[in-house]
């Protein structure tokens, strides 16, 4: 089977994952696509969810094909992607979904060059963020009714802490766990 690798903070997660993600099953040979929220992350960051909440929520990403897979979480996995490799079942095929968002900064991901040699990444490009460069081994998803967005869990965690709404943003489950919770209000 080959399977997307969809990992990330989803700190909280949001419909432009949703999005993603449905557009990767539709316009490539990728058959399911596994959400990974990460345990630890590189670099820190501060107003990051605790990890047992942003499991929940991604739990919440409700999509045919695609599941949310614990292995950096069960692991306690640094965060960066070279790490994960290991734990990756060998009867599959893998390719890692990023955001262009990335591309700038991707030279400093641990051991990059060699990550590259490990596994294919396909890019998925992002409203305001570039889309090179790529390297050997990245695919830039182009598609003429891609659907595109600049939605992110930044933008959405400014929306909750200036008391604006997110329903439109979010799953609604995860609004309401955002707000049960009473995540992202400082």
């Amino acid at each position: 089977m080959h399977i997307g690798l969809f990992g990330g903070v989803f700190n909280p997660p949001h419909i432009g994952h949703l999005m993603i993600a449905q557009q990767v099953l539709d316009y490539t040979d990728i058959e399911e696509i596994w959400f990974i929220p990460n345990y630890g992350q590189q670099p820190p960051k501060a107003g990051v969810a605790p990890v047992g909440d942003r499991l929940a929520m991604a739990r919440m990403l409700t999509l045919p094909h695609t599941k949310v897979s614990t292995i950096e979480i069960d692991n306690q996995l640094s965060g960066y992607t070279i790490d994960l490799l290991p734990f990756l079942l060998r009867e599959h095929t893998y390719t890692f979904i990023m955001g262009s968002d990335w591309l700038p900064g991707f030279t400093k991901w641990k051991q990059w060059e060699e990550l590259l040699t490990k596994l294919p990444f396909l890019v998925f490009p992002r409203n305001d963020h570039p889309t090179a460069p790529l390297y050997k081994n990245m695919t830039l998803l182009a598609h003429p009714d891609l659907i595109t967005s600049n939605i992110s869990s930044t933008k959405i965690r400014a929306r909750i802490a200036a008391g604006l709404p997110i329903d439109q943003f979010v799953p609604a489950p995860v609004a309401e766990y955002i707000k049960t919770h009473e995540l992202y209000t400082s």
